[in-house]
């Protein structure tokens, strides 16, 4: 019998390209039909076909409080009924930018904007305005958007100039992007010193969250702030992941590094498309109508979107939120590690706040190129393993996982008991172990 899910991917491809919006969600990485969500509460979700799914995704993070939380929902249908957009100031946006700037020092100037991409892509236009430099540095295997300058993957040297990653990106455009290995403090050192004169800025995720979840090492971070600050270089953190997922304010403050500006999304629009970059005063003066660098949007600061985030951060303000999801998280990676370990099955996890990271490897991966290293067709097995016992994981071994403060004991529990039956169904197979 063809699943509903079935018919609908089916459907999709013949006006979707692949039948998806995003191209993760085609499960091309892991094989199978996706999922098509018809609702979801809390910590599940339901697909086309009525099955219920412990959710790990979360909307790849900003579901922090749980789906359809009633106050968010709320917040959402009185902004809406009091009209969707006016392509005009409202008072709401003002409270939006006034609580980032609480929450996170380092942000003296915000502007809002509709997407992580987006923010991204204004914040690197920025840091060349400001500094009237051209090239920027980013960290293989860290993604910011899918702006041009991004979409570059490392050459063929620690210091050659990047190559396009994606059709339709001018190797003009890549030629002005340096890709260096993440966690590298003397890559970084070496590229300053041989084209610091030209680097207007250095973007990187101060938490990695899309080639799996990778820790910052001791050091890189401090290198990076040092380093910029010396050459007059702008340090931007892309905090679109992590900014209030893995600390109440962003991970920057959790390592105590300030940069100069910082990208934000996912979490401050519960749900809704939104997204930010703010930072110091001096540099974002310079962002049109104060200064000469344009920037614009139709539906930034969209009131709509902007009532949900608020009720979302508002409701991770309440005492011991943080303390009590990375709790959960925690509990979740160590019973997971241990499932495997019982099971005989290479494998371990690591947790930051609200943001996990599952590695079919004997140890904790802190390079782009250890992570490449995992067992992938171990991941995939595990994954649909347990996707058909109803938990819902990313369908990707280089995505990290979410953590929602709906998620209970008992779905920690549940989770973890499922994972011991997977590893154990699955652990003999020689590309599992």
């Amino acid at each position: 019998m063809t699943s509903r899910n079935d018919e609908l991917f089916a459907r999709a491809q013949r006006t979707i390209p692949a039948g998806v919006n995003s191209p993760v969600r085609a499960f091309r990485s892991v094989g199978g039909t996706p999922r098509f969500f018809t609702r979801g509460e809390g910590a599940y979700l339901w697909d086309a076909d009525g099955t219920r799914y412990i959710d790990y995704v979360g909307s790849w993070g900003p579901a922090i409080v749980g789906h359809a939380h009633p106050a968010v929902v709320r917040a959402v249908q009185d902004a809406a009924a009091g009209g969707l957009s006016f392509g005009a100031p409202t008072e709401l946006e003002i409270v939006l930018a006034e609580t980032l700037v609480r929450r996170m020092p380092s942000l003296e100037l915000v502007r809002l904007v509709s997407s992580g991409t987006e923010a991204t892509m204004s914040a690197l236009r920025l840091a060349r305005g400001y500094t009237g430099r051209s090239k920027i540095v980013k960290f293989e295997g860290c993604y910011h958007g899918h702006g041009d300058s991004l979409l570059v993957k490392a050459g063929s040297g620690a210091l050659t100039f990047g190559q396009p990653s994606s059709a339709g990106v001018p190797s003009a455009i890549a030629n002005e992007t340096i890709v260096l290995p993440y966690n590298d403090s003397a890559a970084i050192e070496a590229a300053f010193v041989a084209e610091g004169d030209a680097i207007a800025g250095v973007i990187v995720e101060p938490i990695a969250g899309n080639m799996n979840l990778v820790m910052p090492a001791p050091g890189f971070l401090e290198a990076l702030r040092a380093l910029c600050h010396r050459y007059r270089a702008v340090l931007i953190f892309d905090e679109v992941m992590t900014g209030f997922r893995v600390h109440p304010g962003g991970a920057q403050a959790r390592f105590g590094i300030v940069p100069d500006l910082t990208t934000l999304g996912k979490v401050i629009g519960g749900g809704m498309p939104v997204g930010a970059f703010g930072g110091k005063r001096a540099i974002m003066e310079k962002i049109a109508p104060l200064g000469p660098v344009y920037q614009a949007g139709t539906l930034s600061g969209n009131p709509v979107a902007v009532a949900a985030g608020l009720a979302t951060l508002a409701l991770t303000e309440t005492p011991r939120f943080y303390d009590r999801l990375s709790r959960t998280t925690q509990t979740l990676t160590d019973g997971l590690t241990a499932a495997a370990r019982n099971a005989g099955v290479t494998f371990c996890a690591q947790a930051a706040g609200g943001m996990f990271g599952l590695y079919f490897a004997a140890d904790v991966p802190n390079t782009f190129e250890r992570v490449m290293a995992c067992d992938k067709e171990g991941f995939n097995a595990f994954f649909h393993a347990m996707l058909d016992a109803g938990i819902y994981l990313a369908p990707s071994a280089y995505e990290a996982g979410f953590v929602s403060a709906a998620h209970s004991d008992e779905d920690i529990a549940a989770t973890i008991a499922t994972a011991a039956r997977a590893f154990a169904a699955v652990g003999s197979d020689s590309a599992f172990v």
